[in-house]
């Protein structure tokens, strides 16, 4: 969602996703946090075969060591919108753990 409209971006679902992700990163920077900070991301797609293209996006977004994640398709989302996205993150000075 633009939120500056308040509306669905026009576009295909990458437009979506691409913009649910800037509106994730807003929300991060106004906490203090940062891509790099999330350690849980919950992805909520209308039809689970748009994955393949949610993982296109979401790898210019979290680059390295990616937080973990849950997918799952549902049947309707708010404003028919095709994806929606909820991350829990870290806020403040914090150490950056990664196992390999």
């Amino acid at each position: 969602m633009d939120k500056d409209t308040m509306k669905l971006v026009d576009g295909d679902f990458s437009a979506e996703v691409r913009q649910a992700l800037r509106n994730l990163g807003a929300i991060l920077q106004a906490a203090n946090s940062s891509y790099e900070k999330v350690v849980k991301v919950t992805v909520f797609l209308s039809d689970l075969n748009d994955f393949v293209a949610l993982n296109n996006v979401y790898k210019e977004f979290f680059t390295k060591d990616f937080p973990a994640r849950s997918a799952f398709q549902v049947a309707k989302l708010p404003m028919n919108a095709r994806v929606e996205i909820e991350a829990i993150a870290a806020t403040g000075n914090v150490k950056t753990i990664c196992c390999h």
